[in-house]
């Protein structure tokens, strides 16, 4: 097996384990991340009538947003090739009723869909974990009709995003945290200006153009809620965390805790987020 497949099923797996977490804190990720859903939608151009791809939309977002704000003329179709995910999504779109969002299990390396055919593509926070990037970016390419609009969400750097932050610069004072080569999967794969657009352009798009995006991570999370958030939704945390005796996590915690308090004003979450993303066209 090639280091490119070792690497796909690698990130399988893991997905895969944190697919019920993921389902659990559905309703909290929803929220915290909808100003990123937004930004796609404006900047892919989307509107009624269209025909949108959404690449690794786990439990269905920005899938249902799409659906919601383009209204029932638009076929939004999500796809994440981790069933579980695909199985929460489901459940949401039938809870809400919504007739314009059909589904697929597969990943983006690999689409079961002709030439040509979405108006749009999108893909939030998921393409850091392409196993072949340049290979992947043409599939999202293949399936766009000619003048079809690509956008693509990936986090900027640790620095500006404490909500990842900070729990880690916690840890990493207990013990050591396994390193991630700077090509490797991960969630600041991408997040060095124009290394993205670079490999979109590379790939075989045109028009590619870059921005930032600063939001807030917002959600009813009070302070003494975000440790189990944030530690049921991290594989690296789940995995280290462990290692620590349980008077190491209660004093671990507690300095988190301590260190979150700017971030949660009356006792709600609000992080100050940045965020890369891509545009460009077939």
């Amino acid at each position: 097996m090639n280091n490119s497949k070792e690497q796909e099923a690698a990130t399988l797996r893991a997905w895969s384990e944190s697919a019920p977490f993921w389902d659990k804190h559905a309703a909290v990720v929803r929220a915290m991340f909808e100003p990123l859903s937004d930004a796609l939608i404006a900047d892919a151009g989307l509107g009624p009538g269209q025909s949108v791809l959404d690449i690794a939309a786990g439990t269905g977002e920005p899938s249902l947003r799409i659906a919601e704000v383009c209204g029932p003329s638009a076929l939004v179709t999500c796809t994440d090739p981790i069933a579980e995910m695909v199985a929460v999504a489901k459940r949401e779109v039938a809870r809400r009723s919504l007739r314009n969002v059909r589904f697929a299990r597969c990943t983006g390396g690999a689409l079961p869909f002709r030439t040509g055919c979405f108006d749009a593509v999108v893909c939030r926070l998921g393409v850091m974990f392409f196993a072949e990037a340049v290979a992947s970016l043409r599939e999202l390419l293949r399936v766009l009709a000619p003048g079809g609009r690509l956008a693509l969400a990936v986090w900027a750097g640790s620095e500006s995003n404490p909500f990842f932050r900070v729990s880690l610069q916690v840890i990493a004072r207990y013990l050591q945290l396994p390193a991630t080569p700077p090509d490797a999967p991960g969630a600041f794969r991408y997040a060095e200006p124009g290394k993205l657009a670079r490999l979109v352009a590379q790939a075989g798009a045109a028009a590619v153009s870059e921005r930032v995006l600063d939001f807030r991570i917002e959600a009813p999370v009070g302070r003494q809620d975000f440790w189990p958030l944030r530690f049921e939704m991290s594989e690296t945390l789940r995995a280290v965390v462990p290692r620590l005796s349980p008077e190491q996590v209660r004093r671990a915690r507690s300095e988190v805790e301590g260190a979150i308090r700017p971030y949660f004003p009356g006792d709600r979450m609000s992080f100050p987020a940045q965020a890369i993303i891509v545009t460009a066209r077939k």
